[in-house]
């Protein structure tokens, strides 16, 4: 079982910028795909970013692509999102996800775990 908490939400100006915390405990030392999604009221949860297991390649939805980076640190077990130029319709819960899969998932069905997710504000 693997447990992961986010952190790093908050109030930010638009044109700012944020970066999330993704920590990892638990499971095995095995390298999960690590992604990151994010969902406002009334809308399915959205990709956002994923990183790949093996092959390390990130790749982003294009809403969000050229402005936030996924990045992560294997040794602390933690995966980040860097947020830039960020944009009052950024504005959602954000939460981070893994999964065992080789491939990058794009979908939240792909994914085992989750986070319980932190929220980022916008403020045009």
């Amino acid at each position: 079982q693997v447990h992961l908490v986010e952190s790093g939400g908050g109030l930010v100006q638009a044109g700012g910028s944020l970066r999330l915390s993704c920590a990892a405990s638990g499971g095995t030392s095995r390298t999960y795909t690590m992604g990151w999604f994010r969902q406002t009221p009334g809308k399915e949860r959205e990709f956002v970013a994923v990183n790949t297991r093996t092959t390390n390649t990130s790749h982003y939805s294009d809403s969000v692509k050229g402005r936030f980076t996924i990045s992560r640190d294997s040794t602390k077990k933690t995966v980040y999102l860097q947020m830039s130029s960020l944009r009052a319709e950024d504005t959602a819960d954000y939460y981070c996800a893994a999964r065992t899969g080789y491939a990058a998932g794009h979908f939240p069905l792909e994914y085992d775990y989750w986070g319980q997710g932190t929220r980022v504000t916008v403020a045009s």
